[in-house]
């Protein structure tokens, strides 16, 4: 489950366009957690669970949807500033 949840936190991330330093400040959590929890290692609580999908402006289901096997892990944003 820790995976699935990863994987989608994210999909989501990325799909909405913000970096994990981004998604942690807003959700008030450190940025090392974030890729923790991205990459499958790190056991969250609800209250983070909430945090993150607050932030991400989403039901708290879709961190628990199932993954397509064979699915593309989602790429990693451009690193530097979003251009003006």
């Amino acid at each position: 489950m820790q995976k699935t949840i990863g994987w989608n936190l994210r999909k989501l991330r990325v799909t909405k366009g913000l970096s994990q330093e981004r998604l942690a400040l807003e959700a008030g959590i450190d940025r090392s957690y974030v890729g923790r929890v991205e990459r499958g290692s790190e056991n969250v609580t609800v209250a983070t669970l909430e945090a993150f999908t607050s932030v991400l402006g989403v039901h708290v289901s879709e961190l628990f949807a199932e993954v397509k096997e064979g699915a593309v892990r989602p790429q990693p944003l451009r690193s530097g500033r979003k251009p003006k």
